[in-house]
């Protein structure tokens, strides 16, 4: 299923992106996860695209929402993607399931962020810890992944595509994330903060990289604004 996929959605890829590739070296061989930035509903293609030109098809830690669309719901099962129930208890129990994936030796591709970016220059928000507690629980490297140019394909919240012109895609895959000092230390709820500030901040310089700008020394938090994980505000208000 996962080729045939592939085979479908990669002569599309073309057709409407291109690819400016940077730090290919820094892509590990066995278990790793990549964490990267999200502001579009497209941008998992371009990155997974070069995985997978590399004999790397990585799986992704997606939300419940895809499994209950009928047509994707069968191939997000049948290439054996991990759901994740977002802002609810049952979002733990897919980690068993993502650490399964990280010991057979996939790639596991996680957006820490949790959603769309609602950071107003879209830069990336405050990260959810899931992608900490696997890096700490399994011991495998975090590849922090940068991409800039997927929102002109297909822009935030947008349902269709702008596909009358070909789009750039820069994408940048950084050194490994250092959490040498915190996987010698027990798994509390600060050291999992700590390692989660170190990949959101590791995304962000990335980044930084490709757009030539500073991001906000704070990053953007969705609740602090009210707001819930599909972007709207928690309180009926119009966003």
């Amino acid at each position: 299923m996962y080729r045939f996929v592939a085979l479908v959605m990669r002569p599309l890829l073309r057709l409407v992106l291109r690819y400016e590739v940077h730090g290919e070296e820094n892509i590990p061989l066995g278990g790793f996860i990549v964490a990267v930035n999200h502001n579009s509903h497209s941008d998992p293609f371009p990155w997974a695209h070069v995985l997978y030109n590399r004999g790397i098809p990585p799986v992704f830690l997606a939300k419940d929402s895809l499994f209950k669309v009928p047509v994707i719901a069968w191939v997000m099962r049948s290439t054996h993607q991990v759901k994740v129930e977002r802002e609810r208890a049952a979002a733990a129990q897919s980690l068993p399931h993502a650490r399964a994936a990280l010991a057979q030796g996939h790639c596991l591709g996680v957006y820490p962020e949790g959603s769309l970016t609602r950071d107003p220059d879209e830069w990336p928000m405050r990260g959810k810890t899931g992608a900490a507690r696997l890096a700490l629980e399994s011991g495998c490297p975090v590849i922090p992944v940068a991409h800039w140019g997927a929102q002109g394909l297909l822009p935030p919240y947008a349902r269709v595509p702008r596909i009358w012109r070909r789009h750039t895609v820069e994408i940048r895959f950084g050194e490994p994330v250092d959490l040498a000092d915190l996987r010698e230390q027990p798994t509390s709820s600060q050291v999992v903060a700590t390692a989660t500030d170190r990949i959101m901040r590791a995304i962000t310089d990335e980044l930084e990289q490709i757009r030539g700008l500073r991001a906000p020394e704070e990053r953007f938090d969705p609740k602090a604004h009210g707001m819930t994980p599909t972007g709207r505000y928690s309180r009926g208000e119009n966003t």
